[in-house]
């Protein structure tokens, strides 16, 4: 009975939760950069495809050629179409130098020159047709059965440069196929593994919840009293922790000749005299915390301002216990069931309790060497 209550041993759940927790990011960090691995995919493609659209667009590089030697030519059937006109001659000539010219301008490209063997020829045929129709060295006709072969080679630049477009175009078209394809299944495959790890995180994270409210479940067990569905002494003592700096009343009830009960009534009827006893002193104190501290002893957890009002709980316990009238069929005195009660005011906290749980003990102490059946308060806890 002079024992101070100690806290029943917690189980370690640290580690446990920590690995949890850890396998719980893990799963979660691992969705998340599959979602972010999709997106760098996706901008990579696409900054792939621009430059090739640019590129293909765009008015530079050899592509353009067939745009230049097209308008050349254009140029030059205008100079023939001047020369053949019904304008006069020096107005026709004037109209065919300056489109001669503009074509000379157009044609005169170092990818010509380096790609087409005629293209070098007719940029010199170009360039003393004009000097003739500057100097009025040549017929109009002349002039025009000239221009035949510079058309005739710009029309040969202009078809292998379409050539070469279609083969562009197709390159583009072929390049953009595959990497539309690999951005397709990969994308996919990015997306299901995102899908998979984010399966596994919300598996894993209900796994978790679910065995923290097992351990809840279990620790809520392991602090209570399986007999009455009361606290324990571990209850009791973590209940005090939580009312920290609380001035609170403690209440140690004690059975009298509870083992003469037992051997008188038998243990199951003992059982039930527990829970009824637990029962009563619930409905007795109004707003009481109460634990099952083992066998026949029970402890109440009260609000309780002062000593006087510790003094009337004790006194209210005794008159419900009376007014109850449990049979005692082997109590010495030829009683009832009777109770020894000892009390003890505190102020809450981990120093005060062991304090106040010796004085409480004390004071029930006295009660049963003075006969039992009755309380005591010890005022100086």
């Amino acid at each position: 009975m002079t024992s101070n209550p100690k806290p029943a041993d917690q189980p370690s759940m640290q580690p446990r939760a920590v690995a949890r927790q850890h396998r719980y990011i893990t799963w979660l960090s691992l969705s998340l950069m599959s979602f972010l691995a999709l997106m760098v995919l996706i901008i990579y493609e696409s900054r792939w495809v621009y430059p090739e659209i640019q590129a293909y667009f765009s008015q530079t590089g050899n592509l353009t050629g067939q745009q230049l030697s097209t308008r050349a030519r254009v140029y030059l059937q205008d100079a023939q179409v001047e020369l053949l006109g019904d304008q006069t001659e020096q107005d026709a000539l004037n109209a065919a130098i300056l489109d001669i010219e503009l074509a000379y301008g157009l044609a005169d490209m170092h990818v010509y020159r380096r790609e087409y063997a005629c293209a070098e020829a007719s940029l010199m045929d170009l360039d003393r047709l004009v000097v003739q129709l500057a100097a009025r060295n040549i017929d109009r006709f002349a002039a025009v059965s000239a221009l035949f072969a510079p058309i005739q080679c710009l029309t040969q630049i202009e078809m292998d440069q379409l050539d070469r477009r279609g083969a562009a175009i197709n390159d583009f078209s072929e390049s953009t196929r595959q990497h539309s394809q690999m951005l397709t299944y990969s994308s996919l495959l990015i997306f299901v593994m995102g899908l998979v790890f984010w399966w596994l995180h919300e598996r894993q994270l209900r796994r978790t919840d679910r065995a923290t409210r097992e351990t809840f479940e279990w620790m809520q067990r392991a602090m209570r009293d399986p007999l009455t569905g009361i606290g324990n002494r571990s209850a009791l003592h973590q209940d005090v922790l939580a009312k920290q700096h609380q001035t609170l009343g403690l209440i140690l009830v004690d059975i009298d000749f509870f083992k003469q009960y037992n051997d008188a009534c038998g243990h199951p009827q003992g059982d039930t005299l527990l829970r009824q006893l637990a029962t009563l002193i619930g409905e007795t104190l109004d707003e009481t915390q109460l634990y099952r501290l083992g066998g026949d002893e029970f402890a109440a957890l009260l609000d309780c301002p002062d000593i006087v009002t510790l003094k009337s709980y004790c006194q209210q316990l005794m008159d419900g216990l009376r007014e109850a009238d449990f049979p005692h069929p082997a109590h010495p005195d030829k009683k009832g069931v009777t109770l020894s009660v000892g009390g003890s005011c505190f102020v809450a906290n981990e120093a005060t309790f062991p304090y106040a749980y010796e004085a409480a003990d004390k004071a029930l102490y006295r009660v049963k060497t003075m006969g039992r059946d009755g309380w005591q308060v010890t005022e100086d806890a």
